[in-house]
């Protein structure tokens, strides 16, 4: 993990914003739709993640949210923006 990831991961740790709450949601949603694969056997499902979405979770799927934009495997231009604007959501926040 790079420096700026890091810091991100940092950042988010105790993060109570909406925007970022609602990137995390639909980003997790459309995990679900796709069926995208990103760990090994996740103890619940993607969806079940965006139900039950807390802050403490944010760094979770903000860690989701680099292997989506940086995967060469993920194809889905929707995924792909929708972990950007939760990266971006992050860093302005």
């Amino acid at each position: 993990m790079d420096k700026k990831a890091e810091e991100l991961l940092e950042k988010c740790e105790n993060i109570d914003d909406s925007s970022v709450m609602g990137s995390c949601k639909v980003m997790l949603e459309m995990m679900a739709k796709e069926n995208v694969e990103l760990e090994d056997k996740p103890s619940e499902t993607y969806l079940e993640m965006a139900e039950n979405l807390s802050a403490q979770d944010v760094p979770k799927v903000l860690q989701l949210a680099l292997k989506i934009r940086e995967s060469g495997d993920i194809k889905d231009p929707d995924l792909k923006v929708a972990a950007s604007k939760l990266i971006r959501a992050i860093e302005r926040s």
